[in-house]
Protein backbone atom coordinates (compact mmCIF):
# COMPACT_ATOMS: atom_id res chain seq x y z
CA UNK A 1 0.00 0.00 0.00
CA UNK A 2 1.30 3.21 -0.88
CA UNK A 3 -0.24 6.13 0.67
CA UNK A 4 -0.27 9.72 -1.05
CA UNK A 5 0.16 12.92 1.56
CA UNK A 6 -0.45 15.95 0.37
CA UNK A 7 2.35 18.43 2.56
CA UNK A 8 5.72 17.23 3.36
CA UNK A 9 5.82 19.07 6.43
CA UNK A 10 6.65 17.09 10.61
CA UNK A 11 3.10 15.68 10.03
CA UNK A 12 3.70 14.01 6.82
CA UNK A 13 7.17 13.29 8.56
CA UNK A 14 5.23 11.18 11.64
CA UNK A 15 2.54 10.03 9.69
CA UNK A 16 4.90 7.84 7.49
CA UNK A 17 7.56 6.88 10.64
CA UNK A 18 4.07 5.45 11.93
CA UNK A 19 3.32 3.73 8.73
CA UNK A 20 6.27 1.98 7.78
CA UNK A 21 5.93 -0.89 10.71
CA UNK A 22 2.36 -1.37 9.43
CA UNK A 23 4.69 -2.13 5.67
CA UNK A 24 2.79 0.87 4.14
CA UNK A 25 4.97 3.39 2.10
CA UNK A 26 4.61 6.73 1.39
CA UNK A 27 4.83 9.97 -1.38
CA UNK A 28 4.66 13.08 0.08
CA UNK A 29 3.47 16.14 -2.59
CA UNK A 30 4.92 18.98 -1.49
CA UNK A 31 6.08 22.28 -3.65
CA UNK A 32 9.33 22.83 -0.80
CA UNK A 33 12.35 21.05 -2.33
CA UNK A 34 13.64 20.78 1.25
CA UNK A 35 10.52 19.26 2.64
CA UNK A 36 11.37 17.44 5.93
CA UNK A 37 9.04 14.75 5.17
CA UNK A 38 11.16 13.48 2.13
CA UNK A 39 13.81 11.61 4.44
CA UNK A 40 10.80 9.17 4.94
CA UNK A 41 8.97 9.07 1.77
CA UNK A 42 8.81 9.66 -1.58
CA UNK A 43 8.96 13.24 -3.03
CA UNK A 44 6.76 14.44 -5.45
CA UNK A 45 7.95 18.67 -6.09
CA UNK A 46 5.12 20.08 -7.18
CA UNK A 47 2.66 23.18 -6.42
CA UNK A 48 -0.80 22.06 -4.90
CA UNK A 49 -2.41 23.43 -7.70
CA UNK A 50 -0.64 22.35 -11.10
CA UNK A 51 -2.53 19.68 -12.60
CA UNK A 52 0.88 17.66 -13.84
CA UNK A 53 2.32 17.51 -10.73
CA UNK A 54 -1.06 16.25 -9.51
CA UNK A 55 -0.79 13.63 -12.07
CA UNK A 56 2.16 12.44 -11.57
CA UNK A 57 1.35 12.24 -7.76
CA UNK A 58 -1.82 10.02 -7.90
CA UNK A 59 -0.23 7.69 -10.41
CA UNK A 60 2.35 6.58 -7.69
CA UNK A 61 -0.40 6.03 -4.15
CA UNK A 62 -3.24 3.84 -3.96
CA UNK A 63 -5.12 6.56 -1.47
CA UNK A 64 -4.44 9.96 -0.44
CA UNK A 65 -4.62 12.25 2.73
CA UNK A 66 -2.90 15.56 3.84
CA UNK A 67 -1.21 17.26 6.71
CA UNK A 68 -2.92 20.50 6.86
CA UNK A 69 -5.97 21.92 5.23
CA UNK A 70 -5.53 24.49 2.86
CA UNK A 71 -5.18 22.58 -0.09
CA UNK A 72 -7.20 24.28 -3.44
CA UNK A 73 -10.47 22.36 -3.70
CA UNK A 74 -9.93 22.12 -7.07
CA UNK A 75 -6.94 20.19 -6.49
CA UNK A 76 -9.02 17.63 -4.03
CA UNK A 77 -11.46 17.09 -6.45
CA UNK A 78 -8.88 16.43 -9.08
CA UNK A 79 -7.41 13.73 -6.74
CA UNK A 80 -10.49 12.52 -5.95
CA UNK A 81 -11.29 11.79 -9.36
CA UNK A 82 -8.12 9.15 -9.65
CA UNK A 83 -7.79 7.84 -6.08
CA UNK A 84 -9.97 7.41 -2.93
CA UNK A 85 -9.29 10.96 -0.65
CA UNK A 86 -9.51 11.03 3.26
CA UNK A 87 -10.57 12.59 5.19
CA UNK A 88 -13.23 14.19 2.77
CA UNK A 89 -13.45 17.34 1.19
CA UNK A 90 -16.86 18.59 2.94
CA UNK A 91 -14.70 18.31 5.92
CA UNK A 92 -12.28 20.60 4.41
CA UNK A 93 -14.27 22.91 3.03
CA UNK A 94 -15.89 23.25 6.68
CA UNK A 95 -12.65 23.63 8.18
CA UNK A 96 -11.17 26.18 5.85
CA UNK A 97 -13.45 29.06 6.45
CA UNK A 98 -14.48 30.30 9.81
CA UNK A 99 -17.76 31.03 8.94
CA UNK A 100 -18.89 27.76 7.62
CA UNK A 101 -17.42 26.61 10.54
CA UNK A 102 -18.87 28.44 13.32
CA UNK A 103 -22.16 28.36 11.23
CA UNK A 104 -21.85 24.42 11.16
CA UNK A 105 -20.94 24.23 15.02
CA UNK A 106 -24.38 26.52 16.10
CA UNK A 107 -26.76 23.97 13.23
CA UNK A 108 -24.87 21.12 15.65
CA UNK A 109 -25.98 22.79 19.01
CA UNK A 110 -22.32 23.07 19.57
CA UNK A 111 -21.64 26.52 21.69
CA UNK A 112 -19.02 28.99 20.14
CA UNK A 113 -18.37 32.75 20.71
CA UNK A 114 -20.78 35.07 19.20
CA UNK A 115 -19.84 36.09 15.96
CA UNK A 116 -21.01 38.40 12.84
CA UNK A 117 -19.54 37.69 9.02
CA UNK A 118 -17.63 40.81 8.05
CA UNK A 119 -17.76 41.53 4.01
CA UNK A 120 -16.51 45.29 3.78
CA UNK A 121 -14.59 47.71 6.26
CA UNK A 122 -17.99 49.56 6.86
CA UNK A 123 -19.68 46.37 8.23
CA UNK A 124 -17.17 46.49 11.56
CA UNK A 125 -18.52 49.13 13.21
CA UNK A 126 -22.47 47.78 13.06
CA UNK A 127 -20.98 44.36 14.39
CA UNK A 128 -18.76 46.00 16.73
CA UNK A 129 -22.11 47.36 18.78
CA UNK A 130 -23.66 43.60 18.39
CA UNK A 131 -20.39 42.08 19.76
CA UNK A 132 -18.85 44.27 22.24
CA UNK A 133 -15.36 45.24 22.78
CA UNK A 134 -12.77 43.33 22.68
CA UNK A 135 -13.55 40.87 19.96
CA UNK A 136 -11.73 39.42 17.24
CA UNK A 137 -11.47 40.21 14.21
CA UNK A 138 -10.25 36.96 11.90
CA UNK A 139 -9.89 36.51 8.13
CA UNK A 140 -12.29 34.09 6.50
CA UNK A 141 -9.72 31.64 5.34
CA UNK A 142 -6.07 31.05 5.66
CA UNK A 143 -5.50 31.66 9.81
CA UNK A 144 -3.39 29.68 11.43
CA UNK A 145 -0.99 29.65 14.56
CA UNK A 146 -2.37 33.39 15.77
CA UNK A 147 -1.93 34.65 11.62
CA UNK A 148 -4.98 36.54 10.05
CA UNK A 149 -6.42 38.28 12.91
CA UNK A 150 -6.63 41.59 15.05
CA UNK A 151 -7.51 42.12 18.08
CA UNK A 152 -10.05 45.15 18.75
CA UNK A 153 -10.26 46.92 21.98
CA UNK A 154 -11.62 50.36 21.75
CA UNK A 155 -13.07 51.77 18.85
CA UNK A 156 -9.19 53.17 18.02
CA UNK A 157 -8.44 49.55 16.88
CA UNK A 158 -11.14 49.79 14.44
CA UNK A 159 -9.20 52.06 11.56
CA UNK A 160 -7.54 49.98 9.40
CA UNK A 161 -8.26 46.71 10.59
CA UNK A 162 -9.72 45.17 7.91
CA UNK A 163 -7.06 46.26 5.69
CA UNK A 164 -4.40 44.90 7.83
CA UNK A 165 -5.96 41.44 7.00
CA UNK A 166 -6.14 42.29 3.38
CA UNK A 167 -9.40 43.27 2.62
CA UNK A 168 -10.77 39.65 2.59
CA UNK A 169 -13.98 38.09 3.76
CA UNK A 170 -13.97 38.08 7.71
CA UNK A 171 -15.29 37.27 10.96
CA UNK A 172 -15.96 39.76 14.03
CA UNK A 173 -15.53 37.17 16.85
CA UNK A 174 -16.55 38.11 20.40
CA UNK A 175 -13.53 37.98 22.86
CA UNK A 176 -13.37 34.83 24.92
CA UNK A 177 -12.56 35.35 28.81
CA UNK A 178 -11.45 31.62 29.11
CA UNK A 179 -9.56 30.03 31.75
CA UNK A 180 -7.61 27.92 29.87
CA UNK A 181 -7.90 26.53 26.19
CA UNK A 182 -8.39 22.46 25.48
CA UNK A 183 -8.64 20.17 22.47
CA UNK A 184 -9.81 17.13 21.86
CA UNK A 185 -8.88 14.66 19.11
CA UNK A 186 -10.84 11.41 17.68
CA UNK A 187 -10.03 8.84 14.92
CA UNK A 188 -12.82 7.29 12.84
CA UNK A 189 -13.04 4.28 11.01
CA UNK A 190 -14.33 4.13 7.55
CA UNK A 191 -16.73 1.98 9.08
CA UNK A 192 -18.26 4.43 11.56
CA UNK A 193 -15.96 3.08 14.73
CA UNK A 194 -14.51 6.29 16.41
CA UNK A 195 -12.04 6.56 19.70
CA UNK A 196 -11.17 9.77 21.27
CA UNK A 197 -8.18 10.90 23.03
CA UNK A 198 -7.75 12.01 26.96
CA UNK A 199 -8.43 16.17 26.68
CA UNK A 200 -5.12 18.17 26.26
CA UNK A 201 -5.15 21.24 27.86
CA UNK A 202 -2.96 23.78 25.79
CA UNK A 203 -0.37 26.72 26.24
CA UNK A 204 -0.30 29.18 23.56
CA UNK A 205 3.04 31.78 23.03
CA UNK A 206 2.57 34.35 20.63
CA UNK A 207 -0.11 32.71 18.78
CA UNK A 208 1.63 28.94 18.61
CA UNK A 209 1.53 25.80 20.34
CA UNK A 210 4.09 26.20 23.48
CA UNK A 211 2.62 22.93 25.48
CA UNK A 212 0.39 20.09 25.46
CA UNK A 213 -0.65 18.75 28.58
CA UNK A 214 -2.74 15.04 28.82
CA UNK A 215 -5.40 15.28 30.98
CA UNK A 216 -7.00 11.92 31.69
CA UNK A 217 -9.37 12.48 34.30
CA UNK A 218 -10.58 16.04 32.69
CA UNK A 219 -13.92 17.16 33.46
CA UNK A 220 -14.92 18.76 30.26
CA UNK A 221 -13.92 15.15 28.47
CA UNK A 222 -17.67 13.78 28.40
CA UNK A 223 -19.07 17.15 26.51
CA UNK A 224 -15.63 18.06 24.43
CA UNK A 225 -16.54 14.28 22.80
CA UNK A 226 -19.94 14.73 22.69
CA UNK A 227 -19.22 17.92 20.55
CA UNK A 228 -16.84 16.31 18.71
CA UNK A 229 -18.80 12.94 17.74
CA UNK A 230 -21.68 15.24 16.51
CA UNK A 231 -18.87 16.90 13.47
CA UNK A 232 -17.56 13.50 13.17
CA UNK A 233 -21.18 11.97 12.48
CA UNK A 234 -22.27 14.74 10.32
CA UNK A 235 -19.34 14.75 8.38
CA UNK A 236 -19.25 11.46 7.77
CA UNK A 237 -15.73 11.65 8.34
CA UNK A 238 -12.74 9.32 8.05
CA UNK A 239 -9.45 9.77 9.92
CA UNK A 240 -8.04 11.95 12.47
CA UNK A 241 -9.73 14.98 13.66
CA UNK A 242 -8.90 17.59 16.47
CA UNK A 243 -11.55 20.08 17.79
CA UNK A 244 -10.48 22.94 20.11
CA UNK A 245 -11.94 24.51 22.67
CA UNK A 246 -12.23 27.50 24.99
CA UNK A 247 -13.41 26.71 28.69
CA UNK A 248 -14.94 29.76 29.65
CA UNK A 249 -15.26 29.17 33.04
CA UNK A 250 -17.14 25.36 32.96
CA UNK A 251 -18.38 26.31 29.54
CA UNK A 252 -16.93 24.79 26.93
CA UNK A 253 -17.20 27.18 23.57
CA UNK A 254 -15.98 25.94 20.21
CA UNK A 255 -12.56 27.83 18.33
CA UNK A 256 -11.80 25.78 15.18
CA UNK A 257 -11.36 22.02 14.12
CA UNK A 258 -8.68 20.81 12.17
CA UNK A 259 -9.43 17.80 10.06
CA UNK A 260 -5.77 16.15 10.33
CA UNK A 261 -3.23 14.86 13.10
CA UNK A 262 -2.68 17.69 15.18
CA UNK A 263 -0.33 19.46 16.91
CA UNK A 264 -1.66 19.10 20.60
CA UNK A 265 -1.63 15.08 20.17
CA UNK A 266 2.49 14.44 19.55
CA UNK A 267 2.18 13.52 23.03
CA UNK A 268 0.69 10.55 21.55
CA UNK A 269 3.24 9.19 19.91
CA UNK A 270 5.00 7.87 23.44
CA UNK A 271 1.95 8.72 25.69
CA UNK A 272 -0.89 7.10 24.30
CA UNK A 273 -1.33 3.18 23.63
CA UNK A 274 -1.88 3.94 19.68
CA UNK A 275 -0.65 7.41 18.47
CA UNK A 276 -2.88 9.58 16.56
CA UNK A 277 -0.15 9.03 13.56
CA UNK A 278 -1.42 5.26 13.82
CA UNK A 279 -4.80 5.73 14.13
CA UNK A 280 -5.20 8.04 11.60
CA UNK A 281 -3.92 5.12 8.79
CA UNK A 282 -5.68 2.51 10.09
CA UNK A 283 -8.86 5.04 9.96
CA UNK A 284 -8.11 5.68 6.48
CA UNK A 285 -6.87 2.12 5.30
CA UNK A 286 -10.21 0.52 7.12
CA UNK A 287 -8.20 -0.99 9.69
CA UNK A 288 -9.06 -1.64 13.22
CA UNK A 289 -8.30 1.39 15.61
CA UNK A 290 -5.92 1.36 18.23
CA UNK A 291 -6.59 1.86 21.93
CA UNK A 292 -6.09 5.70 22.19
CA UNK A 293 -6.11 5.56 26.33
CA UNK A 294 -2.65 7.40 27.74
CA UNK A 295 0.29 4.78 29.21
CA UNK A 296 0.81 7.63 32.21
CA UNK A 297 1.39 10.85 33.07
CA UNK A 298 2.78 12.66 29.55
CA UNK A 299 2.63 16.00 27.62
CA UNK A 300 4.26 17.66 24.83
CA UNK A 301 6.35 20.81 24.05
CA UNK A 302 7.41 22.16 21.39
CA UNK A 303 10.50 23.89 19.85
CA UNK A 304 9.75 26.53 17.79
CA UNK A 305 12.83 28.92 16.03
CA UNK A 306 15.77 26.55 17.56
CA UNK A 307 15.36 22.51 18.62
CA UNK A 308 16.78 22.35 22.23
CA UNK A 309 20.35 20.68 23.21
CA UNK A 310 19.99 16.87 22.25
CA UNK A 311 22.05 15.82 25.36
CA UNK A 312 20.22 18.12 27.96
CA UNK A 313 16.78 16.50 26.82
CA UNK A 314 17.65 12.99 26.82
CA UNK A 315 18.98 13.48 30.39
CA UNK A 316 15.73 14.60 31.50
CA UNK A 317 13.81 11.22 32.67
CA UNK A 318 11.08 10.26 30.13
CA UNK A 319 11.86 12.57 27.60
CA UNK A 320 11.80 11.70 24.28
CA UNK A 321 13.01 14.13 21.38
CA UNK A 322 11.66 14.85 18.02
CA UNK A 323 13.79 16.71 15.51
CA UNK A 324 12.11 17.51 12.02
CA UNK A 325 15.61 18.32 10.95
CA UNK A 326 14.07 21.67 9.30
CA UNK A 327 16.51 25.11 8.84
CA UNK A 328 15.57 27.42 12.31
CA UNK A 329 13.85 30.42 11.72
CA UNK A 330 11.75 32.22 14.35
CA UNK A 331 8.32 31.38 14.48
CA UNK A 332 8.94 28.15 12.54
CA UNK A 333 8.61 24.52 14.49
CA UNK A 334 11.30 22.86 13.92
CA UNK A 335 10.62 19.95 16.98
CA UNK A 336 9.45 18.92 20.26
CA UNK A 337 9.59 16.64 23.16
CA UNK A 338 7.26 14.62 24.94
CA UNK A 339 7.33 13.51 28.58
CA UNK A 340 5.65 10.36 29.77
CA UNK A 341 6.45 9.06 32.97
CA UNK A 342 4.46 6.70 35.55
CA UNK A 343 4.28 8.76 38.63
CA UNK A 344 2.63 12.12 39.16
CA UNK A 345 5.65 13.60 40.96
CA UNK A 346 8.23 12.74 38.39
CA UNK A 347 6.25 14.35 35.76
CA UNK A 348 6.53 17.79 37.24
CA UNK A 349 10.11 17.67 38.26
CA UNK A 350 10.70 16.25 34.28
CA UNK A 351 8.05 18.52 32.80
CA UNK A 352 9.64 21.67 34.14
CA UNK A 353 13.02 20.57 33.57
CA UNK A 354 11.87 20.29 29.56
CA UNK A 355 10.06 23.86 30.22
CA UNK A 356 13.35 25.36 30.81
CA UNK A 357 15.26 24.49 27.72
CA UNK A 358 12.55 26.67 25.73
Amino acid sequence: MNIGILGGGQLARMLALAGHPLGANFTVLDPAKDACAKAVANHVVSAYDDRCGLKQFSELVDIVTYEFENIPAESVSFLKGEVPVYPSSDALAVSRDRLIEKSLFRELGIQTPDFVAINTADDLPGALKSIGFPAVLKSRTLGYDGKGQVVLNSTEDIENSFERLGSVPCILEAFVPFTREISVIAARSRNGETVFYPVSENTHKKGILHLSVCKTDDPMQSVAQEYCKSLLDKLNYVGVLALELFDAGGKLLANEIAPRVHNSGHWTIEGAQTSQFENHLRAVLGLPLGDASARGHCAMVNFVGHTADLEKVLKIPGAHLHNYQKKSRPGRKVGHATILTSSEDMFNTSLNELLALT
